[in-house]
């Protein structure tokens, strides 16, 4: 009677390529690739010796075997990682729409993982989707973790990072410059005539943070007050924003603007600001970031930073696909930029 074929656990090998393909498999164990394909889908139909000896040589050459038929014979899956922060925000699902438009032009899959603004969580990801695996991966911001980037590079993988830039050609990243999105949101409240700005900020991850450090060199460089500003790590909701006014008005009662790090803490001010009859924007200017659709339809219309999200999703994908076609990139750093849309919020 055929006994199943022998479920394996892989071992660490070492080849060129950084992965050990199908045909090795059948070299060593001196089979045909189609009939390892075979005794890795339908055990029963292969002989056992044959068996044996293909199960003798996955255990010697540490071959994982691809979940996809065709993945076998090539070692590519044509499936793309992709994680992103957070699957609920539409920053986010306009990057991934970006992605699926590009890959699918090639013929290329992706499984999606949401981090969760966690490092942690983001290595787990990509250990987990590595057994799948992927041609190659499309992460969040550029500060993974060493141990992730030793990880890629230890199985052959290549990344391109979105929504932020790189400084050396280390890195292949999309995006643009947050320290200067925030800076040119102060510049206009100071030029609109406001003299006690403040920042509200929620999440705080990294591409946050750098929202914030422009936002407050410009203050500096104006010789007005940076220190005005609540931070929170909590997830930025329209009610965060709405708390968050209260509680800058109470640090720094002259405050007569806000920087909000996201469009929805911007829309929670505004009905903060009209609950306590705060005239917007003589009394409180307010900007946000992102340019939500909304934004623009609220009353008034927010004053917000407008991304190219579904650019960057876009672009992204298509580096990865030259950097897996062996193609050469004139720029590893792509700054797609922003633009500041001014309306009667400020």
């Amino acid at each position: 009677m055929n006994t199943p074929f022998p479920e394996l656990k892989p071992q660490r090998h070492s080849r060129a390529s950084g992965r050990v393909t199908i045909v090795d498999v059948a070299r060593l164990a001196k089979v045909s690739p189609m009939t390892v394909s075979r005794a890795l889908k339908t055990p029963a139909l292969v002989q056992l010796g044959a068996r044996e000896r293909i199960a003798e040589a996955i255990k010697q050459l540490g071959y994982v075997p691809n979940q996809a038929a065709s993945t076998l014979a090539s070692a590519k899956s044509q499936v793309i990682g992709v994680i992103v922060p957070s699957l609920s925000n539409s920053v986010f699902v306009e990057t991934l729409t970006g992605i699926r438009d590009s890959l699918n032009q090639h013929g290329y899959k992706f499984l999606i993982g949401e981090s969760g603004y966690s490092p942690e969580r983001e290595s787990q990801l990509i250990s987990t989707y590595l057994a799948h695996a992927p041609d190659g991966f499309l992460l969040s911001g550029i500060e993974q973790q060493d141990t992730l980037r030793e990880q890629l590079a230890t199985n052959n993988v290549p990344a391109v990072r979105m929504f932020d830039l790189g400084t050396s050609c280390d890195d292949v990243t999309v995006g643009f410059s947050h320290e200067e999105a925030g800076y040119s949101i102060a510049r206009h409240l100071i030029e609109r005539g406001y003299r006690q700005p403040g920042f509200l900020g929620a999440q705080l991850d990294p591409r946050m943070m750098k929202r914030r450090h422009g936002f407050r060199r410009a203050l500096s460089e104006a010789g007005l007050n940076p220190g005005v500003e609540v931070l929170t790590p909590a997830a930025s909701t329209v009610e965060l924003g709405t708390q968050m006014l209260g509680q800058i008005l109470q640090q720094a009662p002259d405050c007569d603007a806000v920087f909000c790090c996201n469009d929805d803490l911007a829309l929670g001010v505004l009905f903060e600001c009209q609950r306590r009859g705060l005239s917007v924007p003589s009394q409180m200017a307010i900007a946000g970031f992102n340019d939500l659709p909304w934004s623009a339809f609220a009353n008034p219309g927010i004053t917000t930073i407008v991304t190219p999200r579904y650019q960057i999703g876009f672009t992204a994908a298509q580096l990865l696909i030259k950097i897996l076609r062996r193609e050469p990139i004139d720029n590893p750093n792509i700054n797609l930029g922003f633009r500041l849309a001014i309306r009667h919020s400020t």
